[in-house]
């Protein structure tokens, strides 16, 4: 059976960026405040004695949450340069297609969508401007609401939101093999030109 620091643990990797407010965390694992405050304590200190391990845990106002740790900055630095010279992935693609169609939508609604945890891709397409956060949802933890940005209709040719592809008029060979539909297939456009505008607009 896992501790409740493992309880912890998972709950604020799974929490992603929002993190989690100490009230949400109190009810999730069925602890009091003051318990709360000792395992909390318990797991940064873990954290930070464990030279293996590239995560901290941050507690701010009443909120927790884990991140990287400042001794893995470096690394985590070369991979978002290194990710502006590649195009976007296919996870982040159905993230983006997914807030496009759903948008306001938290991280969690979009992990419930996907079957998978979409921090990693949501960051990178937050931090290469396709899409932001637009309020909180009033809802336990009140977690950020997602939506695209304008770059995300210059980077994608459309003029508005109104111009993306009807779900309902696409062709089968705009699904994939498992059935998820390619929300970008429509505009014929390829991942070079998708690099190409994006290197030269940005």
């Amino acid at each position: 059976m896992a501790t409740k620091t493992a309880e912890l643990e998972a709950l604020l990797y799974v929490a992603g960026d929002n993190g989690l407010d100490s009230t949400s965390l109190c009810e999730l694992l069925q602890i009091s405040s003051a318990a709360l405050r000792e395992l909390s304590k318990g797991l940064h200190e873990k954290l930070e004695k464990d030279g293996n391990s590239g995560l901290q845990l941050l507690h701010i106002n009443d909120n927790y949450k884990l991140t990287t740790s400042p001794q893995v900055s470096k690394v985590i630095e070369n991979y978002f340069q290194k990710d502006l010279t590649k195009t976007l992935s296919q996870s982040a693609l159905e993230i983006l297609s997914i807030v496009a169609y759903r948008q306001p939508i938290t991280r969690v609604e979009i992990d419930d969508i996907r079957g998978v945890n979409s921090s990693g891709a949501l960051q990178t397409l937050i931090w290469r401007g396709l899409v932001k956060t637009n309020g909180k949802k009033e809802a336990p933890g009140h977690p950020n609401l997602y939506v695209t940005t304008d770059y995300f209709l210059q980077y994608f040719g459309y003029h508005s939101l109104a111009d993306l592809p009807v779900i309902e008029n696409f062709e089968d060979d705009s699904f994939d093999a498992e059935g998820q539909v390619d929300l970008f297939a429509a505009k014929g456009q390829s991942d070079k030109n998708l690099s190409q505008s994006q290197n030269g607009e940005k």
